[in-house]
């Protein structure tokens, strides 16, 4: 949430953005065999200098690559790592509406960093756009540690499948810290300063109804929460004092549907008391997130970026009832350490959401027009 070569913000994005239509057709005649990789990673790249530019000329002083080379928000991720393969399960994620592709990802070794890890790759091209220029900076987003352990740990066969190489989960936890500490120093050493984790675990525990499957499986809550909260922290000890580390949570974003609801007053605790981030970034965006008192639980100093204005529909949200929420939340956290954004982002898997690059905009554009008549 703060620039590097400028002062404190108050507004912010969460970081994908719809794919252009250009960049859809060549991910299709790549896949049809009909470009090479290089071929698509030119396509890629204009695409992504294309959208900095966007994001500039549209206000924005943080900005990022669009998540324009991942298929999906968390498992181009998670295949990255050594000792992660892809797998193919017979369902996919269940959202309110849809089901999604059932693609996923399974321990296939010893969980570790690999330099030739794909995101490390796109923020240094992210970095070439952003490096000379004063009146930007950059971000690259990356899904939670605990998001990596949640999928790793999902369902028999993924279990079995850790035994081989694990004779207990707190090696796999202790495995997966140490891959992404090593992901952020690889990433620092790259000139980046400023990396987001997404993470969705705390967003679906807090789910009564998804809770009652896990409760089946064996799972306690408290010691679910407890695992998220070590992994995530563990990737997080020793860090240069300059890299910015803050996390997003929501509820599910896909194809402008969700997956969980529920307040955040069972995990408060655990993400807003104890995980060793400077921000967090909040879906708040209607009444599935719950009321705004869990907030007070937030570490003294830290901030909260509100996502008030949904990535989910085109319709604009008031700016009065905007502003008016901002104040409910000042109740619990200082307006000094509050901030605007969408929910969530425009497009967590390159289906996208359900709006036009316009309305993409417009509520970007929103954000920044109320953020800037809250914080003069």
């Amino acid at each position: 949430m703060t620039n590097t070569t400028a002062t404190k913000l108050h507004y912010d994005i969460v970081g994908s953005f719809l794919r252009p239509a250009e960049l859809k057709a060549a991910r299709e005649k790549f896949k049809a065999g009909e470009i090479s990789v290089a071929d698509l990673h030119q396509a890629e790249d204009q695409a992504i200098e294309d959208l900095v530019a966007k994001e500039k000329a549209h206000g924005l002083k943080v900005v990022t690559d669009g998540e324009f080379r991942r298929s999906w928000w968390h498992l181009d991720t998670f295949w990255g790592f050594s000792g992660v393969k892809k797998i193919e399960r017979q369902q996919g994620y269940t959202f309110h509406d849809e089901e999604t592709r059932a693609e996923s990802a399974q321990v296939s070794g010893k969980v570790a960093f690999s330099s030739d890890h794909p995101d490390l790759a796109a923020y240094k091209f992210l970095h070439t756009l952003t490096v000379n220029d004063p009146e930007i900076s950059d971000r690259q987003s990356i899904p939670a540690p605990a998001q990596l352990y949640a999928e790793l740990i999902r369902g028999e066969k993924n279990r079995q499948a850790i035994a081989k190489y694990y004779s207990n989960e707190e090696d796999l936890v202790a495995d997966i810290g140490q891959a992404y500490h090593d992901l952020l120093l690889a990433l620092y050493d790259a000139g980046c300063r400023d990396v987001k984790f997404d993470d969705c675990t705390w967003g679906m525990i807090v789910d009564d109804n998804y809770w009652k499957n896990r409760i089946q499986e064996g799972f306690s809550r408290d010691e679910l929460a407890e695992a998220y909260l070590k992994v995530n922290n563990d990737a997080l000890v020793d860090l240069p004092e300059d890299l910015q580390v803050t996390t997003h949570v929501c509820r599910g974003n896909y194809h402008s549907t969700w997956a969980a609801a529920g307040g955040y007053a069972p995990i408060a605790d655990y993400l807003f008391a104890r995980e060793n981030v400077k921000s967090f970034y909040l879906e708040y965006d209607d009444s599935r997130s719950g009321d705004f008192a869990p907030l007070a639980k937030v570490a003294a100093g830290k901030d909260v970026v509100l996502g008030l204005v949904t990535s989910k529909h085109p319709e604009l949200e008031d700016s009065q009832t905007l502003i008016k929420r901002v104040e409910e939340a000042s109740q619990f956290v200082p307006l000094e350490h509050l901030a605007l954004s969408t929910q969530c982002g425009f497009a967590s898997t390159e289906e996208g959401n359900k709006l036009t690059e316009k309305q993409q905009w417009d509520k970007i554009e929103l954000v920044i027009d109320v953020a800037n008549q809250i914080w003069k």
